[in-house]
């Protein structure tokens, strides 16, 4: 602060003549300054102090900096002769105003790294240059005004105005433009293509750049490190041991020892005793379990879990299928995880794609191995030749095997048919594909479902079912999500086979890669949501399990598919009880039901049949779509959080459906023993039994943490009468059996009218519904149309709309009553 008695002068030019004077008494006499500037040497704490650090806060292109008056006299006040501006003390008294003027000198123009300027003026050139102002704008934008005309006598020259003798020509020139010629590029060197165009630096401006737009290239260090490594090699090398026996005294030592003979005496009748326990009857069957009440009883123990590090790592299995005729011998596709297929395409890890088959008998080592061109999301067992395998690929191809020449091998795992003196190669067969379909007429997305169709018809090129003389399984339906089904046939089309350029293993060398299908059929849009993709499929069998039949027996003759032959179509009657309708589900979680013949309206070209039915009922994906074992109509799906029963012939919607989960349904299957019961399995691992018998709005039986993973896959198997199998599949690679127990396989007498009555009442439920809505419909039509005319009430003397609408409601009470009010799986 300045002192009191002082007195702050406001004449200007005073004040310039008394900071000469003060200048002219403190600067040094041998050095000469310029008036209104004093050099100053301020320190590095000075220079903090102020912020106005040399190169940081104050550079040699923004060099000036405001400090305040107050703040010197203070900073002077404060550290007395150890300040900077002590030698100005008097200057900065007697300045009028507030703030000075400091400039950062890094030339050492003027002897030190700053100096203050002590004329007020000065800090004008720290103000932007006003450009809105009127008079700024006046000196850019005014033109001059034109200048009068003064006469200097030369107008007399002319002697009078022209007059035009002919009229003007009018010419219009422009240049030739020639469009739509080629044009041509030559090369130029740079002193022909070099253009003189310098830079200058323009006097008129002087702008203070603000802002600039730069890039910054990181460019990783580079390092060169050597390390020296041991290189381990592999020696060959032998070694021969000699047994080291006991002396004939020291094995008569031993032999007459007594403790020995006490040993031997005490142990060898138990020993015998258990040998022969083992041999009369098997120790390890627990037969405590059938003295347990059926409540008790659980399976939440698997018999056998197959799986196998090498071959089932990372992966997850897509398919699962028992084989139909040797025992214990069970197959799986595998595929790689969502998650792992992009790891493997940026990897390129190129692993094969296998069909793996387990055995009961040898549950650690893979039996064998089916070599696939790509992963397999479906296949399934020939129902006429179970040596014959159908699958179809993520690419889109479907492919064929025949294992005939293994089937020794799978069956040598048997108990009493493998040879104690047989050098056994521990090393798993591997079989290569036979054929695969054409790339053009294979499907243009992943085979999501492949079925055999059975051996009591076949299909023409119409899709009408005609009669099978043969009695063989020849056709097989696939389905993809390219909205397609193909048919395909496994016969050879001509009288004799075709000569093939290359080699195919088997009996299918009169399929070559030109093997396509027969029939195709193109699922129309829907109504509704317009294209849907289908994911599997279900049609009608001609035959169906209300008896359990548990003999498997191989058949005397297999099929020989390169001796069969197409027949013509003329010489096969049609088969007008075959039902052709399918089932479909796809990736929407749309159940949509159609016809897979061809339909011909006039003489237009045939078409395939519209959809007959479409219900959203599962969401996202529809994943199982199997019919019941027991009754041909009766279907179950499941997909998204929730499963459906459905009944052929139905037209209104499911049976059944449950309610909605917290965890998907994964998969499902039908019981093979009874016709009430089904398995749903869960995202989490879990596995739900239902009895629709016994309880209607919760599973009989849940048990919980089967698997680890998600449940991909369900089949059960029927040894017996009274042995029955479930195998299920998970997203690691794991198979887990389990063995059911005995009230699980038992049927009883009256199930199955049991459960016909059970389907019977859903079906009435449902059907009375939708006649109910239909009878509501007609009574609300026919009370608008009697409204405008009044004297047609007359004919509604008989008709009383309220009455037949109580008599519906009534009627739906009965039969819920008879249901138990249980219209649905959900719980109320």
């Amino acid at each position: 602060m300045p002192p009191k008695g002082r007195k702050k002068s406001t004449n200007t030019a005073g004040s310039k003549r008394k900071v000469r004077s003060s200048l002219s008494s403190t600067r040094h006499e041998n050095t000469i300054q310029p008036d209104g500037i004093f050099p100053l040497v301020l320190t590095s704490a000075t220079q903090e102090l102020f912020d106005c650090c040399a190169d940081k806060d104050v550079t040699k292109k923004s060099p000036h900096k405001l400090l305040k008056k107050d703040d010197i006299l203070q900073d002077i006040k404060t550290r007395a002769a150890e300040s900077d501006f002590t030698p100005v003390k008097e200057i900065v008294l007697d300045y009028p105003e507030e703030e000075i003027l400091l400039v950062f000198d890094a030339d050492f123009t003027h002897g030190q790294n700053f100096y203050l300027v002590l004329a007020p003026e000065a800090k004008d050139i720290l103000k932007p240059l006003d450009t809105t102002s009127d008079v700024f704008e006046a000196e850019v934008k005014k033109t001059p005004p034109p200048k009068q005309w003064i006469s200097l006598g030369s107008e007399k020259e002319i002697e009078g105005p022209l007059k035009e003798s002919r009229g003007k020509l009018r010419l219009k020139i422009s240049l030739e433009r020639e469009l739509g010629l080629p044009v041509c590029f030559t090369d130029f060197t740079r002193a022909d293509s070099e253009l003189g165009c310098t830079s200058y630096q323009d006097s008129r401006f002087n702008i203070k750049i603000l802002t600039r737009d730069c890039g910054i290239q990181a460019v990783p260090e580079e390092q060169t490190n050597s390390s020296q490594t041991t290189r381990n090699t592999q020696n060959n090398m032998d070694a021969q041991y000699n047994p080291r026996e006991f002396s004939n005294e020291e094995k008569e030592k031993i032999l007459q020892d007594e403790s020995l003979k006490n040993i031997l005496a005490t142990q060898t009748p138990r020993t015998l005793h258990a040998l022969q326990e083992e041999e009369i009857m098997n120790v390890f069957i627990n037969y405590f379990k059938d003295l347990l009440p059926e409540s008790a009883i659980t399976w939440s123990e698997p018999v056998l879990v197959f799986s196998d590090n090498k071959f089932c790592g990372n992966k997850e299995i897509s398919c699962l299928n028992w084989h139909p005729m040797i025992y214990g011998v069970i197959a799986i596709a595998l595929i790689q995880k969502r998650e792992k297929q992009s790891e493997r395409t940026a990897l390129l890890e190129l692993e094969p794609a296998l069909i793996i088959f387990w055995s009961f008998f040898d549950p650690y080592h893979p039996q064998l191995l089916l070599e696939c061109p790509d992963e397999i999301l479906a296949f399934e067992f020939c129902p006429s030749n179970p040596n014959i395998i159908a699958g179809g690929c993520v690419n889109g191809k479907v492919v064929l095997w025949d294992i005939s020449a293994h089937v020794n091998y799978l069956q040598a795992a048997q108990p009493g048919t493998f040879d104690l003196n047989d050098n056994k190669v521990n090393r798993t067969p591997v079989v290569p594909y036979c054929v695969e379909s054409e790339n053009k007429s294979s499907h243009r997305a992943p085979i999501t479902d492949l079925q055999w169709l059975p051996p009591t018809f076949q299909v023409n090129k119409m899709g009408l079912p005609l009669e099978n003389k043969m009695k063989v399984s020849v056709q097989f339906v696939t389905c993809s999500p390219d909205r397609t089904l193909r048919f395909w046939d496994v016969r050879c089309k001509d009288l004799e086979p075709p000569e093939t350029t290359y080699s195919i293993p088997g009996m299918f060398q009169h399929l070559t890669s030109s093997w396509k299908p027969f029939f195709t059929v193109s699922l129309p849009e829907t109504e509704t949501d317009g294209k849907y993709a289908p994911l599997n499929f279900c049609y009608e069998h001609q035959t169906c399990t209300t008896e359990k039949s548990t003999e498997k027996k191989w058949p005397d003759v297999l099929p020989d598919y390169s001796q069969l032959r197409i027949p013509s179509s003329t010489n096969l009657k049609p088969m007008e009880d075959v039902n052709t309708k399918v089932f479909l589900g796809t990736e929407k979680g749309e159940i949509v039901y159609t016809d897979w013949k061809m339909e011909t309206k006039g003489s237009s070209r045939p078409n395939s049949a519209a959809p007959l039915l479409h219900f959203n009922t599962h969401h996202p994906f529809v994943n199982t779509m199997q019919r019941s074992p027991f009754f041909k109509d009766i279907i179950l799906t499941t997909g998204g959080l929730n499963f459906a029963i459905w009944k052929e012939g139905v037209m209104k919607g499911p049976l059944v459906v449950s309610k909605k989960y917290e965890q998907e349904c994964t998969a499902g299957c039908w019981s093979l023993s009874q016709p009430a019961v089904f398995f749903i399995g869960k995202e989490d691992g879990s596995v739900e039994e239902w009895d629709l018998l016994k309880k209607n709005s919760k599973p009989a039986q849940l048990i919980p943490h089967i698997s680890k993973g998600k449940i991909t896959c369900m089949k059960p198997w029927a040894v017996s009468a009274k042995k029955n199998f479930l195998a299920i599949a998970d997203d690691l690679g794991i198979v887990a059996v389990f063995d059911m127990s005995k009230s699980q396989v038992e049927t009883q007498s009256h199930e199955i009218e049991s459960m016909k009555k059970y389907i019977d009442r859903h079906t009435e439920y449902v059907e009375s519904d939708e006649v109910l809505t239909k009878k509501t419909k007609e009574v609300e039509e026919l009370k608008k149309k009697m409204e405008p005319d009044k004297p047609a009430m007359l004919l509604t003397d008989n008709i009383d709309p309220h009455k037949e609408h109580n008599d519906f409601v009534q009627r739906e009470e009965r039969i819920l009553r008879s249901l138990s009010s249980w219209p649905t799986a959900e719980e109320p």
